[in-house]
């Protein structure tokens, strides 16, 4: 059994002055059942995330993306889905293995933390652990609203003889479509001490609107029009679990171009549930 909720909250003075005050949002990631089938097949139930595209399910969490800012085109793929889904992977030869992810899920409006659309999609992917590479593509059927289908496509690799990460991705919906491009590089292999805990990081992105207008784009979390994107980022790791965070990003629309400035600390923590047996 795994789960994953959320709590974000926006606060900021009014321009006649007094307190600090914002919106708190809530959100029930995924509360979901796995079961272990076989070494090539796990049986999923419940709330899950949509295996649709790569960021939404590995580099979402704060101790883990390089980059604190999310993705032009993350609402595009960050969808969590009431239903079932099956998922695994197995070894096509010996230089390459299959991975996949099939799933279903049904329309849920119970609760505004708890939504969720009836849709029908999946994922599959080849990784080369020689190499280090992973490459696959998504799909995703929404019977209703037109029966709209979209599709993506991500990559990533890891060097073998460097501390450094590259991830890409690919998204097209109805919405509107757009890509980015990331990596990160870890300064361990410098001689000396102060910079081995130093982490660089840089993504470029670009998001191309759909036909949806500027109040439904805001509502989605997606610009409104056009838009680009640079960002360039240090993270410093104080020790396992804690890092500080610093980025810089540009962005460029029709609408304006303006800064983005990032600043802040990620600390993960980890609570035991029991005792471990001893042998």
């Amino acid at each position: 059994m795994e789960s994953r909720a959320e709590f974000e909250a926006a606060f900021q003075r009014p321009p006649d002055g007094g307190p600090y005050g914002g919106p708190v949002s809530k959100n029930l990631d995924y509360a979901q059942v796995d079961y272990i089938a076989n070494p090539y097949l796990t049986v999923t139930l419940g709330r899950f995330l949509t295996p649709f595209g790569v960021f939404n399910e590995r580099l979402y969490p704060m101790w883990i993306r390089s980059l604190q800012q999310d993705p032009l085109i993350l609402p595009l793929s960050a969808k969590s889905g009431d239903g079932a889904m099956l998922r695994g992977g197995f070894p096509v030869n010996a230089k390459a293995n299959l991975t996949y992810a099939i799933y279903l899920s049904a329309i849920s409006t119970l609760h505004n933390n708890l939504q969720s659309e009836r849709d029908v999609g999946g994922r599959a992917g080849v990784f080369l652990p020689g190499s280090r590479v992973e490459v696959g593509a998504s799909w995703q059927k929404l019977p209703q609203d037109g029966r709209t289908n979209a599709f993506g496509f991500y990559s990533a690799w890891q060097a073998q003889r460097l501390p450094l990460n590259l991830h890409g991705e690919y998204a097209r919906l109805n919405q509107g479509s757009g890509y980015w491009v990331d990596g990160a590089y870890r300064l361990s292999q410098l001689r000396q001490k102060a910079v081995w805990r130093v982490e660089l990081a840089g993504r470029a992105e670009q998001f191309f609107s759909g036909p949806i207008g500027l109040d439904e784009a805001a509502a989605l979390g997606l610009p409104g029009l056009n838009t680009r994107k640079g960002e360039f980022g240090r993270n410093y790791y104080l020790h396992d679990g804690l890092k500080a965070v610093a980025s810089y990003g540009r962005q460029f629309s029709s609408d304006g171009n303006f800064n983005l400035w990032t600043l802040g600390i990620a600390y993960r923590f980890m609570v035991p549930l029991g005792r471990a047996e001893q042998q």
